[in-house]
Formats: structure tokens, C-alpha cells, sequence
């Protein structure tokens, strides 16, 4: 397994196994297949409703804790200083640890930002109080992070966004890049890309990343995986099926030439999956996230 320095010098596995979506009656079951195909990273979160289930199939494995990098991120019903320290606490709880390898913000929350700022500050406190490991950001576009590391003492490790062939994101990567931000790819298999036009479909099916993939004896799955890895991405793609999730590690036996790189990055189209950062409200989004 490959792994990424981040900015405070914690080693973090390249490629993790996301839980999104996952119902907690199969949580369980996807993060024991997980570790055992080798895989050491497991991203889930508050507002997933199945830390609990991560932590069950962690503590229930043969992998030794402290070889399994763990990542979950604060929803923002959880925003404001006391509220996020509040948050940690059900988290870790529920994960069943004392200390948590990564906590990120879910969103920014535009239209409070300043409730944004303050659950920041109290993820830098959970840091230097050793609770955390490292913090970060998620869904955050450059204003975000502008406006962030101009009140922050500690710039975020990660920032984790939407990111796949169709979909790059590149000012925000590249504004990442100049910051020591690591980007962290949710959708990196653009498993969100069933464009609604019909101009697009799954970039599974996309003739360019099949061709790649031909040439590779690979699967598309694996090349955008590749591709996202050679990046210098963290990327952690999802799935509840044990096959595929021992499909999506087996990533590190080959490399993409220059020229295949560019023909996929040239896939772009600049048309995002997720919902738009600025639509992120309390109102439209607030969910309460029960105690541990």
C-alpha cells in the first residue's frame, strides 16, 4: 500500500474504503473484506450512521487497531466550537477509540460560515490535545479555504472532494497543492456520474478509460484509480460487494504512461455530481446525529 505524508508528517494509506451510503446491517461485513483484501484506511462519517459498524468490524478483525487508519467527519448540525467538541465524543464513541486518525468538516456552511470557523478551531484544539491525529476539510471550494487559513493556526491536512474523470475540480486541487493541502477524492470511480442529459453516462462504459484499460489488462474501475493515485491523490472508493472491493486495491501492480494521463484527464467536463457547496444550508441539510 501506497501512503501520502500529510503536513504534519502523519502517514496516511493512499487508497481507503469508503462507506458512504452503506447500511449499517452491511457495514459490518464491507470493512471485514476490506481489511482483508490489506486495505488500511476506512472513511466513514457522523451523518452515514455506521461508525459504529466501522468500529465493530475494526475491533472484530484480526488487523491490529493501530495499524487501521480511521477517518470520519463532523456533519454540520455539529458546527460551533462546544458542539464539535461534543461531536468528537459521539464519534469516537461509536468507533469505539480513544484518539481518531482523521476529523474533517463535512461541508462548508456558506450561509454560517462562522459556525464553520468555530468548529475549526475546535478540531485544532482536539489536535493539540492529541485526541485527533490530523484535521481537515471536505467540500470546501477556494473561498472556503481562503477564508479559512486567514483565521485557522492549523491549514487542514485534507480537503476530501468530488473527483473523478468527468469531474476534477482542478483550482481547488491545484490551491491545495500551493497550501500543503492533500486532496482526497470521494467518487474517484465517478460512480456519481449518471448525467441526467444523456450527453454523459457512467465513466465506467467512457471508450477512452476502456481502452486504457484494454491495454492494461485492467478494469476501468482500476485505471481511475490509478490515475487518481499517479495524481497524488488519497482516494477511497466505495462498494459493499467483496469482489470489487478486492478489485479496487489491486491498483499498484501497473502505471499509466504520460499520454494515457493526459487522455484522461481530457475527459473533463467541468459538470459536478454532488450538490453545489453554496446550496449547503441548515435548513435544507441539518439532521440531528444521535448521541453514542
Amino acid at each position: 500500500m501506497e501512503t501520502i505524508r500529510l503536513n504534519n508528517g502523519v502517514e496516511i494509506p493512499a487508497l481507503g474504503l469508503g462507506v458512504f451510503q452503506t447500511p449499517p446491517d452491511e457495514t459490518r461485513d464491507a470493512v471485514l473484506s476490506a481489511l482483508g483484501a490489506g486495505y488500511r484506511h476506512i472513511d466513514t462519517a457522523a451523518a452515514y450512521g455506521n461508525e459504529r459498524q466501522v468500529g465493530e468490524a475494526v475491533h472484530g478483525s484480526d488487523v491490529d487497531r493501530s495499524e487501521v487508519f480511521l477517518e470520519t467527519k463532523v456533519w454540520i448540525s455539529d458546527y460551533g466550537y462546544d458542539e464539535t467538541l461534543h461531536a468528537f465524543e459521539k464519534s469516537a464513541r461509536k468507533l469505539g477509540v480513544d484518539q481518531i486518525d482523521l476529523l474533517i468538516l463535512h461541508q462548508a456552511l456558506p450561509s454560517a460560515f462562522g459556525r464553520t470557523l468555530e468548529a475549526y478551531r475546535a478540531l485544532e484544539t482536539l489536535l493539540d490535545g492529541g485526541k485527533v491525529r490530523a484535521i481537515g476539510v471536505s467540500n470546501f471550494m477556494v473561498e472556503h479555504l481562503t477564508t479559512l487559513l486567514e483565521r485557522a493556526t492549523v491549514v487542514p491536512a485534507v480537503n476530501q472532494i468530488e473527483v473523478h474523470p468527468y469531474f476534477t475540480q482542478q483550482q481547488v486541487q491545484d490551491f491545495g497543492v500551493e497550501h500543503g493541502i492533500v486532496t482526497q477524492a470521494w467518487s474517484p470511480i465517478g460512480g456519481i456520474t449518471f448525467y441526467r442529459d444523456g450527453s454523459r453516462g457512467s465513466t465506467l462504459e467512457d471508450p477512452v478509460i476502456g481502452d486504457v484499460a484494454r491495454a492494461h489488462g485492467k478494469t476501468p474501475a482500476q485505471v481511475m484509480l490509478r490515475w487518481g493515485l499517479q495524481h497524488g491523490r488519497s482516494v477511497i472508493p466505495k462498494s459493499t460487494k467483496a469482489s470489487r472491493i478486492a478489485e479496487n486495491i489491486n491498483v499498484f501492480d501497473f502505471e499509466l504512461s504520460a499520454d494515457e494521463m493526459a487522455a484522461i484527464d481530457g475527459l473533463d467536463t467541468g459538470r459536478r455530481g454532488g450538490p453545489e457547496p453554496d446550496a449547503i444550508t441548515l435548513e435544507a441539510f441539518g439532521r440531528e446525529i444521535p448521541e453514542a
